[in-house]
């Protein structure tokens, strides 16, 4: 079905990973072993989930799931017993697991013909971890489908890398990556921002509106364009602005680059400004003498987070200069 959410096919990028898929389905001769190989947050995770579920579907045509069978709909609430997924632990995938994994494979599926494996991340896994799943590959046990994910950034043993068939993953176009986004619930403006950040990937720019990237943006445009120079009343909203951007963590470069690009634009008197960062006006006050002692605030605080200077006070000290 069109448009159930395990419909891999339907996912927008992806067209080559998608003709793989199909005709090995078509032929019904998938691997063993897929590793599924690319860039953070361009849909591996919900290719295998998809993949998953066509093979388990008790309606489907052994290409596409359904979407409605109990099989699919097991898979769609994350309890199908015979669908297992293995996420990385804080320190990675560790050798335990991958061993308490074999031992399941060594029984039978519990509802279906097959079961299904969906290893996350197998960048993360530790050495003897990859060479206890080496040797399930190589000696993979009957009724058993594994795919691995990992980003292609991170190197991976050789010798799991030729076990299986890869399916490489690429950066969404700009086009795609606003159509994944456009169903996430996201109102027009996040949507326009988020896909800026994607830079190609959805999934990252998910998870910096999971961190509160574009609300604290949205915030601090808003002070600084309507509400700053009011006097000692705004003082007390700065500082919990400064605070919230603080609580960003890793995504505060991020605001910091916005910062940038917003000030440049100005300075430059750039229309695409308004594209990149969704507003091309600033306070009435801030002449082009301003705007440039704004940006060198902006470049001094990113100084001071390379060198691990305490967040808070970098973003306190930086708002307040740019009033």
């Amino acid at each position: 079905m069109t448009d159930s959410p395990l419909c891999y096919s339907c996912q927008p990028g992806q067209e080559r990973a998608k003709r793989i898929l199909r005709r090995a389905l078509e032929r019904r001769r998938l691997p063993h072993g897929l590793l599924f190989r690319g860039p953070q947050g361009v849909g591996k995770h919900s290719f295998a989930r998809g993949l998953a579920a066509a093979l388990l579907c008790k309606e489907g045509d052994g290409v596409e799931a359904c979407g409605e069978c109990s099989s699919c709909r097991k898979i769609v609430g994350g309890n199908h017993p015979d669908f297992i997924v293995i996420h990385p632990d804080k320190g990675g995938i560790k050798i335990a697991r991958i061993r308490q994994l074999i031992e399941e494979l060594g029984y039978p599926p519990y509802e279906a013909d097959i079961r299904v494996v969906l290893v996350r991340d197998v960048h993360t896994m530790r050495r003897e971890a990859a060479n206890a799943l080496l040797k399930t590959l190589e000696e993979p046990l009957a009724g058993n489908i594994l795919i691995l994910t990992a980003d292609n950034a991170r190197p991976l043993l050789p010798t799991v890398v030729s076990r299986c068939q890869v399916v490489p993953f690429t950066l969404l176009s700009r086009a795609e990556t606003l159509k994944v986004l456009q169903t996430a619930g996201l109102d027009a403006r996040q949507v326009h921002l988020l896909g800026f950040l994607a830079n190609g990937s959805p999934g990252l720019a998910m998870a910096y509106h999971q961190a509160g990237v574009v609300d604290i943006w949205t915030e601090v445009i808003d002070f600084f364009v309507h509400r700053s120079g009011q006097g000692d009343s705004t003082t007390g909203q700065l500082l919990q602005i400064a605070e919230k951007a603080a609580t960003l963590k890793e995504e505060l470069p991020l605001l910091l680059a916005f910062l940038q690009l917003w000030l440049r634009g100005l300075l430059l008197k750039t229309d695409e400004i308004e594209d990149i960062v969704g507003i091309k006006s600033a306070p009435a006050s801030w002449d082009r003498e301003k705007l440039s002692a704004n940006l060198d605030a902006v470049l001094r605080a990113e100084r001071e987070l390379a060198r691990n200077c305490n967040r808070t006070l970098v973003c306190e000290v930086l708002f307040f200069s740019l009033q």
